[in-house]
């Protein structure tokens, strides 16, 4: 077995794992679970204040 082989068969096995995390990526039993983790970033957003107490705490700091 000469270094070509060894090279042909640690490419094959990278591409047969690279097409198993595009399999495992797209398949529809994942699409919720990466849907949820698309909106965590937002999971912490603060309500937005109303005007009522931005003028509040405005008057309250001055």
């Amino acid at each position: 077995m000469d270094i070509g082989m060894i090279r042909g068969i640690g490419t094959a096995v990278v591409f047969i794992a690279f097409i198993g995390v595009v399999l495992w990526a797209y398949s529809s039993k994942r699409k919720s679970s990466f849907d949820e983790a698309a909106n965590l970033p937002f999971a912490d957003d603060p309500k937005p204040e109303s005007k009522r107490d931005q003028d509040s705490s405005r008057s309250n700091n001055q």
